[in-house]
C-alpha cells in the first residue's frame, strides 16, 4: 500500500522541482538576452558566443573535477550530448543573429513556438501522453505564433521565420534532454553543451562570415575576434556566468520533469523579457505580437493548469 500512496507524491515533487527550475532558467535567460543585445552592438555574434563557452569550461571541468560522484567529465551518453549541444549552438546562433533586426519582445515572441514544438516532439518520440486539453492549448498556442508572424501582412519579413527555425532546434535539444533523463548530471550535460559550442562556433563564424556580404547591416555576423578591455570584458565574462546557469536549471527541469508539463513554463520569459525591452529601450511590440503572444501565453498556462491537475 506504502508503494502505491509514494509514486504519485514523487511524480508530484519532481514535476514541482521541473517547474521551479525552468522558472529561474528563464529569469537567467532574460538577464543574459538583455546583456547580449546590448553588447551586439560592440562585439560580433561569434566572439561572444566562443566567448560564453569558453566560460562555461573554464567553471565546469575543474568543478565536476572536483565534485565527481554523478558528475563525470567523460560518459557513454556522449552521442547524444554532443547532438543536442550541436542544436543548442544553432538555435541560440540563430535567436541572436536577428536582434539587431527585430525587436526582443518579437523576437521572443515567435521563438516561443518552443514549448509548443516540444510538446509534440515529446508525444511523438517519446511516447508522452497528447489529450484532448493539450491538443486544445497547442492549437492556441500555434493560432498565436501565426499571429505574431502575421505572414500575409504587409510589414512581414522573411527574416521573421529565423526565429522559428530556432524554436525547432530548441525543441529538438530539450526533448534529448528528457532522453538523457537522469543518467547524467546537470553539470555532465552542460559541459557538453559548452564544450561543443566552443568547437562548432569558430566553424559556423568562419562559413557565415564566408558566405554574406561584408555591410553594415551584417557586420555583427562577421568573424572578428579582438581583446576586450575593462568592463567589456567583464560584461562577457557575467554573460557567460549568467547563460551558464540558466542552461544548468533549465538541462534539469527537462531531465526529472514530464517534458510536456514543464515546456508551458517557458512562457514565463516572455513577460520578463517585454518588460525588460520596454524598460530598457522603450519597445513596444506592434499589435499582432502583442494578441500573438497573449494567445500563446494563455494555451501554455491552460497546458500547465492541466498538466498539474494531472499530476496531483
Amino acid at each position: 500500500m506504502s508503494l502505491y500512496i509514494d509514486a504519485p507524491v514523487m511524480a508530484v515533487s519532481r514535476n514541482l522541482q521541473g517547474v521551479l527550475c525552468v522558472l529561474l532558467g528563464m529569469a537567467m535567460f532574460v538577464i543574459q538576452d538583455v546583456m547580449m543585445k546590448s553588447l551586439l552592438t560592440q562585439y560580433p555574434l561569434w566572439m561572444l558566443m566562443l566567448s560564453r563557452g569558453e566560460m562555461g569550461v573554464v567553471i565546469l571541468v575543474p568543478l565536476i573535477a572536483v565534485l565527481g560522484g554523478p558528475h563525470r567529465l567523460v560518459t557513454p551518453l556522449w552521442p547524444l550530448h554532443l547532438a543536442r549541444a550541436a542544436l543548442i549552438t544553432l538555435a541560440f546562433s540563430l535567436f541572436y543573429a536577428v536582434f539587431p533586426f527585430m525587436g526582443l519582445a518579437e523576437v521572443s515572441t515567435i521563438f516561443f513556438a518552443a514549448p509548443l514544438i516540444i510538446a509534440v516532439m515529446a508525444w511523438a518520440f517519446l511516447g508522452e501522453e497528447i489529450g484532448p486539453h493539450r491538443i486544445f492549448a497547442l492549437l492556441v498556442g500555434f493560432a498565436g505564433v501565426l499571429v505574431a508572424l502575421n505572414p500575409t501582412g504587409a510589414a512581414f519579413r522573411p527574416i521573421a521565420l529565423v526565429p522559428l527555425l530556432c524554436a525547432v532546434g530548441y525543441a529538438a535539444a530539450q526533448v534529448l534532454a528528457r532522453k538523457i533523463g537522469d543518467r547524467d548530471s546537470p553539470l555532465t550535460m552542460g559541459l557538453y553543451t559548452v564544450g561543443a559550442m566552443v568547437v562548432l562556433v569558430p566553424l559556423t563564424g568562419a562559413v557565415v562570415s564566408a558566405v554574406l556580404p561584408d555591410i553594415i547591416e551584417t557586420r555583427h555576423l562577421r568573424w572578428d575576434w579582438y581583446l576586450p578591455q575593462g568592463a567589456g570584458l567583464a560584461q562577457i565574462a557575467l554573460v557567460g556566468v549568467i547563460g551558464l546557469v540558466g542552461l544548468i536549471f533549465l538541462s534539469r527541469a527537462y531531465q526529472i520533469a514530464n517534458a510536456g508539463l514543464v515546456a508551458p513554463f517557458d512562457y514565463a520569459y516572455l513577460p520578463m523579457a517585454t518588460a525588460m525591452a520596454y524598460l530598457l529601450w522603450g519597445e513596444v511590440p506592434g499589435l499582432s505580437t502583442q494578441i500573438g503572444m497573449s494567445m500563446i501565453i494563455a494555451g501554455g498556462i491552460y497546458l500547465g493548469y492541466r498538466e498539474l491537475r494531472a499530476a496531483a
